[in-house]
């Protein structure tokens, strides 16, 4: 971590914010101040004080819960219709050839204008799905967390929070099919993957409030041994796991086991509020229930999820069973988190042919509901709490009172608009753990990020 953010993550600043959304509600006349990159005190109907900067409307910076940093550079690149049609398996591939010609210098370039853009977007911390862990011939490198290590520089350079999340992935199929060549640079096993979570949490220790968690890639991708092994690395931490992503998988799931993935997940492993269930899409009703029960959050991931052709989650289902879950940007196709809200509650409209789906309850608001739920889906999901309240990190979103989807709107009508209605600029500024990063709706090291960006794409798609 650079000189300069350490000394804007200990610096005192305060805010004074005309409305902001605070974990009782909204609230108006509100000053926020923070040291050392946490909020020491929340003032409602205060009067602002000499040095605050005022603010119009805030909102708590949201946690995403799923991301492939180095897929921002793949984005748009695989929109060709092949000669059989297309679906997921057809677009992994694409994606199999473009990770093949990945440096670590490419690696922390993409990452960081996908995390800048995710902190333009509102994200202000992310879940970093890491599985991209070898060099291009598919040998280790001399540091184990070379990779990850790149995934560290690039928060540190642009100040996002950071949950890593190291990817064991061992075989190619269920039933311990072994991986194929294009997946080596991904493999580990349980002994090198204790190795390299060690060399992860070295390599974040210089990052405010980052954290190491554990993250099976999917059940096609570990044993049954192999999952009880890795599973105590993960201490305290989260577990995220990729499952029931699309209809292809749950048959062969099926074929190996006799269960499907996320009943066979439910049985067979402790799942409980560490876990996120990545994508979890296709649930039959007794799964539904079992999930929301477990605690675990479901890592909906909307916009990757309709780019891949997976399906919808049955979200209305799952929140009448009491389920939490939250947002991820996935393959960062397109990085929006009022997209990813916006496309969850339409995909249900579409499917229902009803509106306001999302809100569920008689007299709720949809868009409070939805960025509500992002919000403790989110925390719960990355390991830390997260608000506008003493304690927590230091994060806030606040947005442009002056743009046009927001003029004149009050308390949740201003979520409301803002998901519903909102476009690029609504998102004014942004601070995260105490340091502002983005400034006029750009991050501030944006100009050196986009050089870094161009430079590895050039020579990646040359």
């Amino acid at each position: 971590m650079n000189t300069k953010a350490k000394s804007a993550a200990k610096r005192q600043f305060g805010l004074y914010c005309e409305t902001a959304f605070l974990p009782q509600g909204w609230c108006s006349g509100v000053r926020l101040e923070a040291s050392s990159g946490r909020f020491t005190a929340v003032e409602i109907d205060a009067t602002r004080r000499p040095g605050d900067q005022p603010v119009a409307i805030a909102l708590p910076g949201v946690g995403n819960l799923h991301s492939h940093a180095f897929q921002r550079g793949l984005a748009g690149l695989a929109e060709q219709r092949g000669p059989t049609g297309d679906n997921f398996w057809t677009w992994r591939a694409a994606m199999y050839r473009f990770v093949a010609r990945l440096d670590p210098e490419d690696v922390e370039a993409i990452a960081a204008l996908a995390y800048a853009e995710m902190l333009e977007a509102g994200f202000t911390r992310v879940a970093e799905f890491q599985y991209l862990h070898h060099d291009r011939d598919g040998k280790p490198f001399a540091a184990p967390a070379e990779m990850s290590g790149r995934i560290a520089a690039a928060a540190a350079q642009t100040g996002i929070g950071l949950t890593l999340l190291p990817v064991f992935y061992a075989q190619g199929g269920f039933g311990g099919l072994p991986a194929d060549d294009a997946q080596a640079r991904f493999v580990t096993d349980p002994d090198s993957y204790a190795c390299l979570i060690d060399a992860c949490r070295a390599v974040v220790r210089a990052l405010p409030d980052a954290l190491v968690g554990i993250a099976p890639h999917s059940l096609r991708a570990a044993t049954p041994e192999q999952l009880r092994l890795i599973l105590p690395l993960a201490r305290d931490g989260p577990i995220h796991i990729h499952i029931a992503e699309q209809t292809r998988e749950v048959a062969e799931c099926l074929a190996w086991s006799g269960a499907r993935p996320v009943a066979w997940l439910l049985d067979h492993c402790p799942v409980d509020r560490r876990w996120c269930l990545v994508h979890a899409t296709h649930l039959v009703p007794v799964e539904i229930n079992a999930l929301a029960a477990s605690g675990a959050t479901a890592g909906l991931c909307p916009i990757t999820e309709a780019n891949l052709g997976d399906g919808l989650f049955p979200l209305d289902a799952f929140q009448r069973a009491g389920g939490c879950f939250g947002i991820g940007t996935d393959s960062n196709i397109l990085i929006s988190l009022t997209e990813e809200l916006r496309l969850l509650e339409y995909g249900q409209r579409l499917k229902f042919e009803a509106r306001n789906v999302g809100a569920f309850a008689s007299g709720s608001a949809t868009g409070r509901t939805l960025f509500e739920a992002a919000l403790v889906g989110g925390a719960r999901a990355l390991g830390k709490a997260t608000g506008l309240a003493v304690g927590c990190a230091a994060d806030v979103v606040c947005l442009d009172a002056d743009h046009p989807s927001l003029l004149s709107r009050l308390r949740d009508s201003l979520l409301d608009s803002l998901i519903f209605a909102g476009s690029v600029g609504a998102i004014a500024s942004v601070w995260r753990a105490g340091r502002q990063v983005v400034r006029d709706g750009r991050h501030v090291e944006r100009p050196a990020i986009m050089a870094a960006y161009r430079a590895s794409l050039g020579k990646l798609l040359a």
